[in-house]
């Protein structure tokens, strides 16, 4: 499948005065990833080319508005903050998302880059830290998996796997041994699927989420195999649920 039937006609696809569709902008704790737990300003642009069975963001697939690179750039220094998570949907679904990055970073901002590792990563400034799935059998999108982004990424860079069952831990540790990427990148991360049943839309209303057993047998499998890799829980769903904006 080409990367550019990735993309679909609700997703701006023009020059940087097009600017962006754009979800939401919201400021709280980094949930994942090296910089877990610190405050970080997150823009969820809006689209996503995939359908993973276990997305807990479907409402950034569609709707949102349209705003300008400086409008956007405008409202993230509004915050008291210098660390930016650029998520979604898939950000790179919408290429002025380069754009975005390159002008944040010419104003001091660290960005790091949520992306479902579909499509290329290729044009991503380096000095943005991307953050890139590698989506497992069960994710129902294993054959999206763009294996030539492998040759983009640094150790300034990570690669997270969602783990949902053994057959996940089985594939993603054939993977890791397979293209070494525990030497390509700074951090690969095992992380179980952690979804809460019901979204919690009344911050008055959240109660902390059981932890899924899957946690504790993906971390006794972890270290029955010794692997090079990290293993991660979301923080933000530990503390806030599903809560949007958190």
């Amino acid at each position: 499948m080409s990367e550019l039937s990735l993309r679909t006609s609700l997703i701006p696809v023009t020059d940087p005065e097009a600017g962006l569709r754009l979800t939401e902008i919201f400021y709280s704790l980094q949930g994942e990833a090296l910089t877990s737990g610190l405050p970080t300003i997150f823009v969820r642009l809006t689209g996503c080319p995939l359908r993973c069975v276990y997305c807990d963001t479907e409402y950034a697939f569609s709707g949102g508005e349209r705003h300008s690179l400086e409008a956007i750039i405008t409202t993230i220094k509004s915050y008291p903050c210098k660390r930016i998570c650029l998520t979604g949907g898939e950000p790179l679904a919408q290429p002025n998302a380069i754009e975005l990055m390159q002008r944040l970073l010419n104003e001091g901002y660290e960005i790091s880059l949520e992306t479902a590792g579909a499509l290329t990563v290729e044009n991503v400034p380096p000095t943005v830290s991307k953050v890139m799935d590698l989506k497992t059998p069960s994710s129902g999108e294993v054959d999206k998996n763009l294996w030539s982004n492998l040759d983009y990424l640094t150790a300034h860079d990570q690669i997270k796997f969602v783990i949902m069952n053994r057959a996940d831990y089985e594939w993603a540790k054939e993977k890791l041994l397979e293209h070494q990427l525990d030497k390509l990148v700074g951090t690969v991360w095992f992380s179980p699927m952690f979804n809460v049943a019901e979204d919690v839309a009344d911050s008055k209303a959240i109660s902390s989420p059981e932890v899924p057993l899957l946690a504790r047998e993906l971390a006794e499998w972890m270290l029955a195999d010794a692997l090079p890799v990290r293993f991660q829980l979301q923080l933000h769903k530990i503390i806030w649920a599903d809560a949007k904006g958190k």
